[in-house]
């Protein structure tokens, strides 16, 4: 919903949700909702998915928290996902997800398909890995939280891993959400430079809680972005 927001108030801007736990939700019901959002906001759409950090996110609602569980049901309801966007008839009979002679209709602008990102907690591997099959990764690691941002060579490795397990061709993006000081000259171009020398491609500027106020968000956004300077 507010994503929706985002894509009426703006034109050009890419959008996307850091993630969707796709295990907790109704795989039909998201494909509807993605395909008309990149079609009502001319194809600016991103799909992030992830596992979700908390079991008791599943435990509180009486679902399994058991990781590899969720772990199942997220690369079924990926695949999933993709079938349905294909416009085509869909049936899929797996161990957690079921669709049977289902076509979706319309399209999504974007083709092949709404670009999916996978989040993944580095050293972990096996999230990177699925990440591989699809068309972006956004890590995190275990080592750092709130207000830390890993550092380049975590994140070099953590790009050098997933690259070695790719299939397919085509654009592959990396996304980190990090924290910039907008007062600086270069508004925190310093501080992005190594991580775009590490393979980055899109920065996300870190506006959460615990950071300040939404007032304070709004201060930082209006004072843009890394200054970037491109060779």
């Amino acid at each position: 919903m507010v994503i929706a927001a985002v894509a009426a108030r703006t034109a050009r801007i890419t959008m996307g949700i850091l993630v969707n736990v796709l295990a907790r939700r109704r795989v039909g019901k998201v494909a509807r909702e993605s395909v008309t959002l990149d079609l009502l906001s001319g194809g600016r759409l991103v799909v992030g998915a992830g596992l979700g950090s908390l079991a008791a996110e599943f435990t509180a609602f009486g679902e399994s928290g058991d990781a590899g569980q969720r772990a199942a049901r997220l690369d079924e309801s990926l695949h999933l996902l993709d079938a349905l966007w294909s416009g085509e008839p869909v049936t899929v009979r797996g161990q957690y997800l079921t669709a049977v002679d289902v076509t979706m209709r319309p399209r999504p602008v974007q083709q092949p398909r709404i670009p999916v990102w996978c989040g993944g907690r580095w050293p972990n591997k096996a999230p990177f890995r699925r990440a591989a099959r699809w068309d972006g990764v956004m890590p995190t690691h275990v080592s750092y939280g709130l207000g830390e941002t890993m550092p380049p060579e975590e994140l070099r490795a953590a790009i050098q891993y997933t690259r070695e397990h790719r299939t397919a061709g085509g654009p592959f993006d990396v996304a980190l959400e990090g924290r910039t000081d907008g007062a600086a000259p270069d508004r925190g171009a310093k501080h992005v430079t190594p991580y775009v020398a590490a393979g980055l491609t899109w920065w996300i500027e870190a506006l959460g809680w615990w950071r300040g106020s939404p007032l304070d968000a709004m201060t930082r956004v209006r004072q843009g972005p890394p200054a970037l300077t491109h060779h």
